[in-house]
């Protein structure tokens, strides 16, 4: 396994003062350096989303990824927002995560960062101490990206992959016990450092009585669970957004 960084060179760019809203064309990438670029030349909000496969929506079109979602309900409720620059791939941990944010180093300050990461921690069989550690690692990363203001980030849980149709002959039980565990302590996490914190597991779970909530690769959420998501993130955010 990588060493995990005890520290992260930080460098927080002015925090914006209003968010105003001038769409940026489509790209494929939200990594685009330029992109990143002329957003921080404006005066719209912008927004981070760290994570895995859940963040950058596996098997969902791009429009469907959540992060993507919520960007558009906030944008109905007149907030002036950029899209999300999302760093976020299929199976990550939270080392690979740590490892990919060091070296991308988002430029700026955010006026919005979400964190959704560990269900392959717990795929791969790693240890709660070390997702502790780690987690809070890309907590506080997360917090110096937003300005150092606690309240404009937001954690989300971790689905319980368990109940899905690729768990099938594992025990799925156990898998529901150990993701309880890790979400356990990313709550116990936000709570510490005042972060908001949002409960996705529940709807994830629904999947056996309603699977238009499942993609089509048996595993990953379809988008319809996704605007769920983004639906339970939107109020969390809303207030923080209109108040900056």
């Amino acid at each position: 396994m990588k060493a995990v960084p005890l520290m992260f060179h930080v460098t927080v760019g002015l925090i914006l003062t209003a968010c105003t809203y001038k769409p940026i064309q489509s790209s494929q990438s939200y990594t685009n350096r330029l992109d990143v670029a002329d957003s921080m030349a404006s005066d719209r909000c912008r927004y981070l989303a760290l994570g895995d496969s859940y963040t950058i929506g596996e098997s969902v079109q791009s429009s469907e990824r959540w992060p993507v979602q919520l960007v558009n309900l906030l944008r109905k409720e007149q907030i002036e927002i950029d899209e999300p620059l999302i760093i976020a791939k299929t199976g990550w941990t939270t080392d690979e995560l740590i490892d990919s944010v060091e070296q991308q180093n988002p430029d700026g300050t955010y006026d919005l960062v979400s964190l959704l990461i560990g269900v392959n921690n717990q795929y791969r069989g790693r240890s709660t101490e070390e997702y502790r550690e780690e987690f809070r690692t890309l907590l506080e990363r997360s917090i110096a990206f937003a300005g150092g203001k606690a309240s404009h980030v937001i954690v989300l849980s971790i689905p319980d992959w368990g109940v899905t149709p690729f768990a099938e002959g594992r025990d799925r039980e156990q898998i529901g016990i150990e993701i309880d565990e890790f979400n356990a302590i990313n709550l116990e996490e936000a709570e510490r450092r005042g972060v908001h914190y949002v409960n996705v597991t529940p709807i994830s779970r629904e999947v056996s009585d309603n699977p238009t909530l499942l993609a089509a690769d048996g595993l990953h959420p379809s988008g319809k669970m996704y605007e769920a998501w983004a639906r339970l993130v939107l109020p969390k955010v809303l207030p923080v957004l209109r108040s900056k």
